[in-house]
């Protein structure tokens, strides 16, 4: 079946739901998916997934994440998430308001050569997925969280924790299964996690964001970048 979401519109009844698609449908996958090929035509992505679902009995949350190389700004790595928000033929979620926990995950990293090890960052992603499956607390724009460490173990890098803010090119979406944000995580400096710890309000994480745009608006995460 051949399932196109460009101009869907939500309010779809549970019924025009089972008429419309079929369990063999990855709906909310889909979805995610024609929102990326707006970016990347025809780019075929790398895309890690753990051996066994975690439905199967897995112990990574999340069914896939796929990574794209972008030369827009600076040459770098666009990973997008797959699974915080409800992948599949699901009528229930029929005219929700929400995908799951409504979001998806994606991450800017500044490319250093063409065979560089991306499957750190693949695991960050898993590990704050576990942190929302076990918790049931989700991440929403300006929220951050630290990395209890470098945030990339075997790099000498001063980026220890991260915030998150609506991907500048993937943005919102509206799908079958709910609403989804894909929420970009930024890495911060010890400096600058230090500044959100004794002030954490939204403001202070909007201000540092601001800082980090003037440099590099699509907010590409330089391991390298130290704050003076």
């Amino acid at each position: 079946m051949s399932v196109s979401f460009k101009n869907y519109q939500p309010c779809m009844t549970a019924e025009e739901y089972q008429s419309r698609f079929t369990e063999e449908d990855a709906v909310g996958w889909l979805a995610i998916d024609e929102q990326i090929e707006r970016v990347y035509a025809n780019q075929e992505p790398r895309h890690y997934a753990p051996p066994l679902h975690y439905i199967a009995g897995g112990t990574e949350p999340l069914d896939g994440i796929s990574v794209y190389e972008s030369k827009k700004q600076i040459d770098h790595f666009h990973f997008v998430s797959y699974g915080f928000s409800d992948l599949y033929y699901n009528p229930e979620q029929a005219d929700a308001e929400f995908s799951k926990f409504g979001f998806e995950l994606t991450f800017r990293l500044k490319k250093y050569s063409d065979d560089d090890n991306v499957t750190w960052a693949c695991q960050l992603m898993q590990n704050l997925a576990k942190y929302v499956f076990n918790s049931g607390k989700w991440f929403e724009p300006y929220h951050f969280v630290p990395a209890n460490g470098p945030i990339r173990l075997d790099y000498d890098t001063d980026i220890i924790a991260v915030a998150f803010v609506i991907d500048p090119e993937l943005g919102e979406i509206d799908t079958p299964n709910g609403h989804i944000q894909f929420l970009q995580m930024v890495g911060l400096t010890s400096v600058e996690y230090e500044e959100l710890r004794q002030n954490p309000i939204t403001t202070e994480t909007e201000k540092i964001i601001q800082r980090l745009e003037l440099d590099t608006p699509l907010l590409i995460t330089d391991l390298d970048r130290k704050t003076i």
